[in-house]
């Protein structure tokens, strides 16, 4: 019997690969806001930031090869039903890498937002295109990563407030946010009446946390500063979610590692951000002391991330067939 012929790790270059640099963007994001609320070492940030940007580039080339060596798979990938929902993780990297460079270097961040977002705005046509007009969609394709392509369109103000005129941010959030309504009555039906996600799939539900998290951010940023009614209704309903995944922890704890467990860390940024938004506008006590510890959660479960995915790399189980 003929064995089978050694499969190409570049053809099997994973998309969801760019879920780290959200991560670690995030992360970056954090520190930076720690530092003027907490006190804590800016340093840190800035260098997170340098880290994010070193990870997009070198992940970024990474799945450029495979789209010049290998389109036939990336073809495969972008028709996949849930694989689809992370080709925007490439447009929101950039956004988050432009919030997070804003200040140090603003020329460049312009530019990497005003490619993020015109990139993710394609990235929303389609693939919402794709939904109307689908032959291969059914109920059990439903999981929070849906909220990616669409929702993620309330990023793009949080950095556009300084980049465009007001009017492409308020495009961008109505977008993120009437959508983050629709598809989570579509995602928690199919949580409450169908089979549970498969492993996998399972820390997609972090992602719940960050349609409202970054919408507070966004409406932050819109709003000049202010925390309003709907500011803070927006902020509860993200620390709700954190809530109740923190209640299920466990679940969570035993599951082995998959490049879908990176869904922990954008959304922990998310309402770890928000939470410092929170307590630098008086918040008191509580909050900067949760915020605090957030920022601690989120740092540990970063790098445990960083290293399992290390791990998983020298072993070769990245870049394999599923």
């Amino acid at each position: 019997m003929t064995p089978p012929a050694p499969h190409s790790r570049l053809a099997h270059f994973p998309i969801p690969l760019f879920a780290t640099v959200m991560g670690s963007s995030g992360l970056a994001i954090a520190w930076q806001k720690a530092g003027a609320v907490l006190g804590l070492p800016a340093q840190v940030g800035l260098a997170l930031q340098w880290w994010a940007l070193a990870l997009f580039g070198a992940i970024a080339l990474g799945y450029l090869a495979k789209l010049v060596f290998h389109p036939d798979a990336v073809k495969h990938e972008f028709a996949h039903p849930v694989r689809l929902n992370f080709f925007p993780a490439i447009s929101i990297s950039l956004l988050l890498l432009a919030t997070a460079f804003a200040a140090s270097l603003p020329g460049f961040a312009r530019g990497m937002w005003m490619l993020g977002a015109a990139l993710h705005l394609g990235f929303t046509l389609i693939i919402m295109s794709s939904w109307i007009h689908h032959t291969r969609y059914d109920i059990k394709h439903a999981n929070p990563a849906w909220f990616i392509p669409v929702v993620g369109n309330v990023i793009v103000p949080v950095a556009g407030v300084g980049f465009a005129p007001a009017a492409v941010s308020w495009f961008f959030f109505s977008i993120g946010l009437v959508f983050w309504i629709v598809l989570l009555s579509i995602v928690m039906y199919r949580l409450f009446f169908h089979e549970p996600l498969p492993e996998r799939l399972t820390p997609t539900l972090f992602i719940l946390i960050a349609p409202p998290a970054v919408a507070f951010i966004a409406w932050f940023r819109l709003n000049g500063g202010h925390i309003d009614a709907f500011a803070q209704i927006l902020y509860h309903v993200a620390l709700f979610f954190t809530l109740l995944l923190a209640a299920n922890a466990l679940r969570f704890f035993r599951l082995p590692f998959f490049l879908s467990t990176w869904a922990y860390s954008f959304p922990l940024a998310a309402i770890t951000i928000a939470t410092l938004i929170m307590a630098g506008q008086g918040g008191g006590f509580f909050l900067v002391a949760l915020a605090g510890v957030l920022l601690a959660v989120l740092s540990v479960v970063l790098l445990l991330l960083t290293i399992r995915t290390f791990q998983a790399m020298l072993r070769g189980e990245l870049c394999v067939p599923e």
